[in-house]
């Protein structure tokens, strides 16, 4: 589909609008969709976007200012319907061709009436694509603006729904808000949240941001760390085992990453990498247990720093430590440690780590880490926010949708 998108400034500004309609471009370009943004502002900031500027549809600049000081007054100057046609016939020349166009707050939200009016003389007589009204602000019930809002048009279009038009806020607050203020059903109004990018949010390096993206990690529901290189004293089949084991207990996609190379002053390490990878397999694990060595990277510290931002716990398996440097590394970052028992814990994370017995059948570790992890409540709401608000889940969950259902009707 080709998908257009109007407000008074585009991206890359900073500002919310902005940036959902930044995170909505990059998801659906990725899908494979067109995309066209109108904006006073913006460039092309996002590979394959299609932007035009046109001063005319911003909120700032010396005509817009000047009209919109006039407008505040009660008083419709003369300079008012020409800019409107201006408007309308650059709107039309970009965007005729689109599917659907979004357009954002200018349906309620006064910064500049004569977008306003444009687009709903467009919508009346029937002239381009339909429209969907993506509203942030609401002006009419807003004190501050109030003096600023009259009686009859345009003040008034900012007011009640137009025809045609599909309704989304960002909220079910706003959606109560619009609802009321336009005296419909709230039922007719379609809730979309803004949402979060992680790999951003985490400043991922770009191998790591790769191996997240191939391996699926935001979409698994739990990932364990396990930060070493591959030598036998770290007991990485122990991790598997208990990986195994609470993959079949709860029968959630729980993933374990281990980070490290085979250790490089040991020739048998590398067979113990191949028995691994046997292990692995005869435990059913093939997609639930990563290794970056067999995906051809060696990460460097910072790398490593960020699959911790990944990882929603450590699982350290080691039979033998001096002391343990990934306890502590967890431990500042917040993530819940499940380790075996070694005297050196007990001197740095002590009862605040689940530590294990060497002879614990991965059964009964595996229960105690699901009960653990059951009641983290701060992992429990990153995991919410990771299945429901990234952008690609609000793009592919809510948007498209939507814009389907608009374009078909």
């Amino acid at each position: 589909m080709r998908i257009g998108m109007v407000h008074y400034a585009g991206p890359p500004l900073v500002g919310g609008v902005e940036l959902t309609m930044y995170h909505h471009a990059r998801v659906l370009l990725t899908l494979g969709h067109e995309v066209v943004v109108v904006a006073g502002r913006g460039e092309a900031c996002v590979p394959g976007m299609v932007f035009h500027q046109v001063p005319q549809v911003g909120s700032r600049g010396a005509r817009i200012e000047a009209i919109n000081a006039t407008l505040a007054r009660g008083e419709i100057p003369d300079t008012f319907e020409p800019l409107v046609a201006e408007i309308r016939a650059a709107l039309l020349d970009a965007l005729g061709a689109c599917d659907v166009v979004i357009g954002h707050n200018f349906f309620t939200l006064h910064k500049n009436l004569a977008l306003t009016t444009a687009v709903y003389r467009m919508v009346t007589a029937r002239e381009g694509p339909p429209w969907i009204a993506w509203h942030h602000d609401f002006a009419w019930l807003r004190p501050q603006y109030l003096p600023e809002l009259h009686a009859g048009e345009p003040w008034e279009l900012l007011r009640c729904p137009w025809p045609g038009v599909r309704h989304v806020t960002v909220s079910a607050a706003q959606r109560a808000d619009l609802a009321r203020l336009y005296g419909i059903s709230a039922e007719m109004i379609t809730v979309v949240p803004p949402g979060v990018e992680p790999t951003t949010l985490w400043r991922l390096p770009p191998r790591i941001a790769d191996l997240v993206a191939r391996w699926g990690l935001l979409q698994a529901d739990v990932v364990f760390l396990l930060p070493a290189r591959i030598t036998r004293r770290k007991q990485i089949e122990r991790a598997l085992e208990w990986l195994a084991a609470m993959r079949t207990l709860t029968g959630e996609d729980a993933r374990l990453v281990v980070t490290g190379p085979p250790g490089p002053h040991n020739p048998a390490n590398q067979a113990y990498f191949q028995a691994l990878v046997a292990l692995r397999a005869q435990l059913g694990l093939a997609d639930a247990a990563h290794f970056a060595y067999e995906a051809g990277v060696e990460p460097t510290d910072e790398e490593v720093a960020a699959l911790y931002q990944v990882a929603d716990a450590l699982m350290f398996t080691s039979k033998q430590e001096g002391f343990g440097i990934p306890v502590l590394e967890a431990g500042v970052l917040r993530l819940p440690i499940f380790a075996t028992d070694l005297p050196p814990f007990h001197e740095s994370v002590g009862s605040e780590a689940h530590l294990f017995a060497p002879e614990t059948p991965p059964e009964k570790v595996a229960a105690a880490i699901a009960q653990a992890l059951h009641h983290d409540k701060a992992l429990r709401l990153r995991k919410r926010m990771l299945r429901e608000f990234t952008w690609q889940r609000i793009v592919e969950d809510r948007l498209l949708p939507l814009v389907q259902m608009t374009k078909q009707a």
